[in-house]
């Protein structure tokens, strides 16, 4: 029997890491994280239980890489999706509703998520992260940022904090509102990106020096 060469075990060590990454994301939202246990998605990956230990540390550290990685494939679909464009206001708008839009479809998963960067671990570094934390900044160089490793900072705040609030147990917002906020906060026209509704809804002028 021939032995496998490096670049086909890599191949083969990739998909089993990404199959226990989807699995995580599918029981997560489904059960919740208390009930997910690293048996359940090694199972569901259809992959031995030390392979989990083997790629990641525990599972809040898997969750946060599982969850990195939709974020990350969701935003790319997003940027990447036809007509294809390289106006940096509408690939800025499309990155906002991304976002939005994994807060809205996922609700469970996502606030599991940014219940755990809050918790004693932090925000944890991966590669996941990584491509994703690229994947924004590229799109406010394409914005026209002068400083884009500051403002991919404070975008990726925002986008945070708009998250929370819709996932905010009893007092959510509607990402509508939040849209509008942040489309307002860029100066985007409200048709770029996929608009909810054919209007937004009505914001209070921005303030400036103290005049509206």
């Amino acid at each position: 029997m021939v032995p496998r060469s490096a670049s086909v075990n890599e191949e083969l060590r990739r998909r089993s890491r990404e199959r226990l990454l989807q699995a995580t994301v599918e029981l997560v939202g489904e059960r919740g994280y208390e009930a997910t246990t690293l048996a359940h998605i090694a199972d569901r990956a259809g992959a031995a239980r030390g392979l989990v230990s083997y790629y990641f540390p525990g599972k809040r550290q898997l969750l946060q890489s599982a969850v990195h990685r939709l974020m990350h494939l969701e935003l790319a679909a997003g940027l990447e999706r036809e007509p294809r464009t390289e106006d940096g206001r509408e690939l800025l708008a499309r990155a906002i509703d991304a976002i939005l839009g994994l807060a809205r479809d996922h609700p469970l998963l996502m606030r599991t998520h940014m219940a755990g960067i809050l918790q004693a671990e932090g925000f944890i570094q991966c590669p996941e992260q990584q491509r994703l934390a690229t994947l924004l900044r590229d799109t406010v160089v394409s914005y026209g940022s002068a400083d884009p490793d500051t403002d991919y900072r404070l975008l990726r705040a925002l986008l945070m904090g708009a998250v929370v609030a819709v996932l905010l147990p009893g007092a959510p917002m509607p990402t509508s509102r939040l849209r509008a906020e942040l489309f307002q906060r860029y100066e985007l026209d409200w048709t770029l990106g996929v608009p909810p509704a054919d209007t937004p809804p009505n914001l209070a002028p921005r303030r400036v020096n103290g005049q509206a």
